[in-house]
C-alpha cells in the first residue's frame, strides 16, 4: 500500500527515530524507540521513519517490532532506510514485513561534490545505480521513497533525470533533500518548482522535502516547498537531528496550522477555509516534545518556538496587561492547544492504584502492571514530601521510574557532606552487573563533582562530562527536579537523566543512567561503523 497523493493535504513523515537519533549522544535502545512510536502514532504522523535496518542488528530489531507493533492497519506507514545497494534493500525489506504499510526509502547522492569526493563515480553510473535499485525495492514492496542525497547542490538538469528514472522505476515519492542545509527559501522553492515544470512523470509521485537547520532556516525552506507544490515534510521532534538538526515538526505544524488562511490557497482550498492541514493531533505535540527530550536527553531550550519553557511566559509589564485583559493580544495559538496546561489532579497519599491508574490513562500513559507498580511505588513517596502533585509530577515519575536505560550498574546510596566552610565529600554505593555491592568516597569541587568522582572510582570506565543541566518541573521550593547529564566515551556522547525533589539524588542517578548506556554500548558492539552510519544521511 501507498500513500495516495491529496493535493489539498500535507503527509507528516517523522524521522525523529532515524535522522533525530544520528545527534550526538541521542542514542535510542529498542524499548525506547518502541515507546516513542506509539507516542508518534498517537499524535497522528502519516509515516515513520523508524530507523535504517542494515546499520546494525539492534536498528533491525527497532524497525521490526515498530513494525509488528505500531505498523497495524489502521497505524502510520512504517520506513526504513536502505542505501542504494541490494543489501541494504533487501535487509530493509525483512525488518518491515510485519508492517501493514512498509516503506523503503532508498537513496544515492547526486550532487558533483558527492559523486568525485565521496561515491567515485559518474552520472552514468549514479543514474543507473538509482534506476535499478529502485526497481529492485520495488520488487519487494510497493511503497518506494527515492532521495537524491544533496540535491540543494545538485546540477539541476541531471536532478531532473534522476528523479524521471526513479518514478519510472517505481518511486512512489521523491523526497527533495537540502542535506547541509545550504539553501534558502527563494531557491528551495525555485528547485520544488523546477522539478514540477522539468520532471515529465512528476504527477505520478508525492513531492517530500527533507532539510538540516545549518543556517536556521529548515522551517523556512520548508513551507515555501508547500507554496510550490510539496506535498510531505520530513521532520522530528523539537527539530534533533545531525548538526544543528532538521526541520522541526512541532514548528512546521503549527505554522500551518495557525496560518491555514494562508496556505490553503496553495492547496486549492478556499481561503477561509478552518480544516486543518495535517492529520496531526496538535495536543500531542507537548506531551510528544517531553517525551523525545527525556529520552535521548536532548533538552528544549526555554525560548524554542512552539514547546520551549518560555513560549507562552510574559514577563514585559505591558505584555502581561494585554494577555490579562484578552490572550489575543500577545498570543498568536492557545497552549492548550499543544497539550499545555496548568491543570492540578486530586491525588495524594491516601488516593488509590486504580485512581493512579485512571490519570496516567488520561494523560496518555499505558502501562504494564509491572510498570505500574514501579511508579505507584515512586507517586506514593511523593506524595509523602509534596502536598500537591501535578500532571508535570506524574510525567517525571513515569519517565524517570519506566523509560531509563538497562540497569546494569545501581544505585543504593548516595550521601554528602559539605558546606561553606567544608571540603565536599560523597559516599556511594552502587551494586555492579555481578551482583556485588561496592561503596566507595571522594571529594570535589562541589556535591555533585564528589558524587561523579566517587561513582567514577566505582565503575571505572574512562568517561568525560560534558553537559550537566538541572531544571525544575514545577514551581515551589518542593519541586521535581530533573538533571540531564551528557558525557563523552571516545568519540560517543551518552546521556542521562534523572528526577527527583533531592537535586543530589537525581545528579547522581542521571550519572549512573548515562554510563549504563556508555556500559551497554561497549559491551554490545555494532556490526557498522559509526562514521559509516553518519554517511547515511539525506
Amino acid at each position: 500500500m501507498k500513500i495516495q497523493p491529496q493535493p489539498d493535504r500535507i503527509i507528516i513523515f517523522d524521522t525523529t527515530l532515524r535522522d533525530g537519533e544520528q545527534s550526538p549522544g541521542a542514542t535510542l535502545n529498542v524499548e525506547e524507540k518502541l515507546t516513542i512510536a506509539r507516542q508518534l502514532a498517537r499524535l497522528g504522523v502519516d509515516v515513520i521513519e523508524a530507523g535504517f535496518p542494515f546499520a546494525s542488528p539492534g536498528d533491525f530489531e527497532a524497525v521490526q517490532k515498530i513494525a509488528q507493533t505500531v505498523g497495524t492497519e489502521t497505524g502510520p506507514v512504517i520506513c526504513g532506510l536502505a542505501r542504494a545497494t541490494r543489501q541494504d534493500i533487501q535487509t530493509a525489506a525483512e525488518a518491515l514485513k510485519p508492517a501493514a504499510h512498509g516503506r523503503i526509502h532508498t537513496f544515492i547522492a547526486t550532487s558533483d561534490i558527492h559523486l568525485k569526493h565521496k561515491l567515485k563515480k559518474s552520472r552514468s553510473e549514479v543514474l543507473a545505480i538509482a534506476e535499478e535499485m529502485v526497481g529492485y525495492a520495488k520488487s519487494l514492496i510497493d511503497d518506494v521513497e527515492f532521495s537524491p542525497e544533496d540535491a540543494g547542490r545538485s546540477e539541476p538538469e541531471f536532478l531532473y533525470q534522476v528523479l524521471e528514472r526513479a518514478i519510472a522505476a517505481g518511486a512512489t515519492t521523491i523526497n527533495i533533500p537540502d542535506t547541509v542545509g545550504y539553501t534558502v527559501p527563494s531557491e528551495f522553492g525555485a528547485l520544488i518548482r523546477g522539478i514540477k515544470e522539468n520532471v515529465p512523470n512528476i504527477d505520478q509521485a508525492i513531492i517530500s522535502v527533507h532539510g538540516h537547520n545549518d543556517l536556521g532556516l529548515a522551517v523556512a525552506n520548508f513551507l515555501e516547498s508547500v507554496k510550490h507544490g510539496a506535498r510531505q515534510l520530513e521532520c522530528t521532534i523539537n527539530g534533533i537531528g545531525e548538526r544543528a538538526g532538521n526541520a522541526a515538526l512541532e514548528e512546521l505544524v503549527m505554522a500551518l496550522h495557525v496560518r491555514r488562511q494562508y496556505f490553503n490557497p496553495f492547496l486549492g482550498r478556499p481561503a477561509d477555509s478552518e480544516a486543518s492541514l495535517t492529520n496531526i493531533d496538535t495536543r500531542q505535540i507537548y506531551k510528544t516534545s517531553r517525551l523525545v527530550s527525556n529520552l535521548t536527553g536532548m533538552l528544549v531550550q526555554p525560548n524554542k518556538a512552539i514547546v520551549g519553557a518560555n513560549a507562552f511566559a510574559h514577563e514585559s509589564g505591558i505584555h502581561q496587561d494585554g494577555v490579562l485583559k484578552n490572550k489575543l493580544t500577545y498570543e498568536i495559538m492557545d497552549a492548550q492547544s499543544i497539550g499545555l496546561t496548568d491543570n492540578q489532579i486530586v491525588l495524594g497519599k491516601h488516593s488509590g492504584r486504580n485512581a493512579f491508574r485512571t490519570r496516567l490513562k488520561e494523560l496518555g500513559f499505558e502501562l504494564s502492571d509491572q510498570d505500574l507498580n514501579k511508579a505507584f511505588v515512586r507517586f506514593k513517596e511523593l506524595a509523602d514530601k509534596k502536598k500537591e502533585i501535578s500532571d508535570w509530577d506524574l510525567e517525571a515519575i513515569v519517565n524517570d521510574e519506566i523509560q531509563q536505560a538497562p540497569e546494569l550498574f545501581r544505585l543504593e546510596l548516595v550521601q554528602v557532606s559539605c558546606g561553606d566552610r567544608a571540603r565536599p565529600t560523597a559516599t556511594v554505593s552502587l551494586r555492579t552487573p555481578e551482583g556485588e555491592e561496592l561503596t566507595d568516597a571522594a571529594t570535589g569541587t562541589g556535591p555533585v563533582d564528589a558524587v561523579y568522582r566517587a561513582i567514577n572510582r566505582v565503575v571505572n570506565v574512562p568517561n568525560e562530562l560534558i553537559e550537566f543541566s538541572v531544571q525544575s518541573v514545577t514551581a515551589g521550593i518542593d519541586a521535581i527536579g530533573e538533571v540531564t547529564i551528557r558525557l563523552r566515551h571516545g568519540d560517543r556522547v551518552f546521556s542521562g537523566r534523572a528526577a527527583n525533589t533531592d537535586i543530589i539524588v537525581a545528579s547522581a542517578q542521571a550519572y549512573v543512567n548515562a554510563l549504563n548506556r556508555l556500559y551497554a554500548a561497549i559491551s554490545a558492539p555494532t556490526n557498522l561503523p559509526h562514521a559509516e552510519r553518519i554517511g547515511a544521511e539525506v
